[in-house]
């Protein structure tokens, strides 16, 4: 009896498609997620602030982070350019030299094709300015973000629990630092201060205070951390959630953002959905064309839910909830 080897080519492709189905689920759990800071799940976003939270604190973030999304998008990125250079959509107009078909799977097929290029470069860009450009900083509990002056804002930092500071503010709380500058002599003893097995008081408020005082040496640096323009404003907030809300409100009013964000949003849940078809099919989970018909109804309805979320997040979180 011979065994067929399986090619590594064919392996590729499997991998290649279960890592699609992996971030299909990973794209609808972050739309619903982000759906939420348009208030449309919450009271003042808090379901997208208290699911952020949580993601945020997972041990061992970055571990998890490189593993269940680096490396299943990077093997999906990887093998889909391989595809784009190598497949040949067949649904353009056509002189007769090339083949041409006007049926929907063709054109799904070229347009799968066409979203990968979408994808591909609008989420190296997401990734930039979310994850390192505009990613928040902290202090003990404190995050911090810097964001742009509008009406609006005045309320939803009220309502959100978190803090103002433009320019003149933080030359304020540099001021306040420099009149306690006497306090430093605090940190200085307190380093001395030696390990006893018996309660001083002496010792207890020479160490809280130099702890004040060091708080407040951090404070006024991660103000400082970052420059701010005219227009614009340092936000203290309580937690790292309400920080990446503000994050997306301020990026949402851009109406260049906007329509950015828009395509990007339609191309993913295209391309995730019409990809999920065809998991099905390339699996064996549907077979004949009665299932095959209905997977399809099942793909646009997902495909139609998760694209509302979507869109929900890039157009209500500023312009219809967060605004005022």
């Amino acid at each position: 009896m011979t065994t067929q080897a399986i090619s590594r080519a064919f392996v590729w492709r499997r991998l290649h498609s279960l890592m699609g189905l992996w971030l299909v689920l990973f794209l609808m759990e972050h739309l619903l997620t982000n759906s939420q800071a348009a208030l449309l799940l919450g009271d003042n976003a808090r379901g997208f602030v208290n699911a952020v939270n949580w993601l945020h604190n997972l041990p061992y973030l970055y571990v998890i982070e490189l593993v269940l999304l680096g490396v299943p998008i990077l093997i999906h990125l990887v093998w889909g350019i391989h595809y784009l250079f190598t497949s040949k959509p067949n649904s353009w107009p056509s002189d007769g030299t090339k083949p041409s078909l006007n049926y929907s799977r063709n054109h799904a097929y070229t347009w799968q094709r066409i979203t990968s290029y979408i994808l591909a470069v609008a989420l190296i860009g997401h990734v930039v300015k979310f994850r390192f450009l505009e990613y928040p900083w902290s202090a003990g509990s404190t995050y911090f973000v810097r964001v742009t002056v509008d009406k609006g804002l005045y309320t939803v930092a009220d309502r959100l629990g978190c803090t103002l500071y433009d320019a003149e503010a933080i030359a304020k709380e540099k001021e306040e630092l420099q009149r306690r500058s006497g306090e430093q002599a605090f940190v200085d003893v307190a380093a001395k201060v030696q390990d006893s097995s018996s309660y001083d008081s002496q010792a207890a408020m020479l160490l809280t205070s130099a702890q004040k005082y060091e708080q407040k040496q951090k404070w006024v640096a991660m103000l400082e951390k970052k420059s701010i323009a005219k227009g614009e404003v340092i936000a203290a907030t309580p937690d790292f959630g309400t920080a990446t809300l503000l994050t997306v409100r301020d990026t949402f009013k851009s109406p260049i953002y906007v329509a950015l964000y828009t395509i990007f949003v339609l191309a993913a849940c295209f391309h995730a959905f019409n990809g999920l078809w065809t998991f099905l099919i390339t699996w064996g989970i549907v077979l004949n064309m009665a299932s095959q018909k209905w997977s399809v109804k099942v793909a646009v309805g997902l495909m139609l839910l998760v694209t509302f979320l979507g869109l929900a997040a890039v157009w209500g979180t500023y312009y219809l909830n967060l605004r005022t």
